[in-house]
This record gives C-alpha cells, structure tokens and sequence, in this order.
C-alpha cells in the first residue's frame, strides 16, 4: 500500500491511499481511498466548543476504572441541544467484558437521549503522549450512531496538547460492516 500526505490551508491534511498496486498487473483494478482532517498542534487553534469538549473528555478520564490496563480513556459529547454527557473506559477482570469510553457515552446517549442526536464527541486519555483513537468495535459503533440518528458526528481525537478532527465517523472506518 502506497500514501501521500497533502498538506492544504493549516491545519488542514488530506491522506490518499493506494491500495494493491502489485495486483494491477494482474488484471485488478486499483483503488483509491482519500479523506480530509484537520490537525491541530495545540489547544488553542481549535474551535471554542472542541476545546470545551476536550477539557470535558480529559475531566472523565479522572472516572475511567483501567486497573489491568493503566490506560484510561474518557469521552465527551455534545448533543444537538448543547447539553454534554461524558462517558469513560470501565475495565473487568473477565476479559473483555469492559467497556470502552466511547461506546459507553454511545450506548448511554442512545438510551437515554435518542432524541437528541450527538454532533460532535472528544476523547482524551491518560497517558496522553500521542492523540487517542477509537478502536475497531468504537468506530463501527459510532459510524452505527451516525446512521440511527442520521447525521455525522464531528470526532475531535486529542492527546499531547494537540488533535487531530474528522466530521464523521466515515472517515476512520472506510469499509463498514453493514446489514
């Protein structure tokens, strides 16, 4: 697999993937896969309501329960209404019954706020040395929101006094599992 970073108007970023170039030769078509984010290298380039939302992420970390994994990972969302809920990592010893701070924002939101669709979500971790990114089974579950409520969620990924943002959970999960 081949990339290409192009750097547009800051903190813009566009990514291009190449995918299967060996197999061109063989008659497959190649593909391409690109998307846009912007990255921010502190704070305070970012958006009043990203900041807001990242000191509220970073404050639920403080509630994460990670004994086994000393990684604790806390959520906020903002909600068409202004209103915030925050969600955090809550580990179990019966591997892998825990629950990833996003999912349980996710879950909550769904259950509790159904009718108040989520237009953007932070996350924040500690250790906090690079930005912290939803794994596989979060990105599936918020693409899986984006859909129930129909319309994206701004995704604000922080870590190490920067992030880097996307406007939906499309852009980190391409290929979707779908029904």
């Amino acid at each position: 697999m081949n990339w290409q970073a192009e750097f547009l108007d800051n903190p813009e970023i566009r990514l291009t993937f190449d995918h299967f170039p060996f197999f061109q030769k063989q008659g497959i078509m190649e593909n391409r896969f690109s998307f846009d984010y912007q990255h921010y290298d502190s704070s305070e380039g970012m958006p009043a309501g990203d900041r807001e939302l990242v000191e509220e992420a970073r404050r639920a970390v403080a509630r994460a329960y990670a004994p086994y994994s000393k990684f604790r990972v806390g959520a906020a969302a903002r909600l068409r209404s202004g209103k915030i809920l925050c969600g955090s990592n809550q580990e179990s010893e019966v591997f892998p019954a825990g629950m990833c701070a996003e999912r349980s924002l996710l879950f909550h939101a769904g259950a509790c706020h159904a009718d108040d669709p989520i237009e953007a979500l932070a996350i924040a971790s500690e250790p906090s040395e690079r930005e912290c990114y939803p794994c596989g089974q979060c990105r599936q579950v918020l693409l899986d929101a984006e859909r129930r409520q129909r319309s994206p969620i701004r995704i604000i990924m922080s870590g190490a006094g920067g992030a880097t943002v996307v406007d939906s959970a499309v852009r980190l999960l391409p290929f979707t599992f779908q029904l």
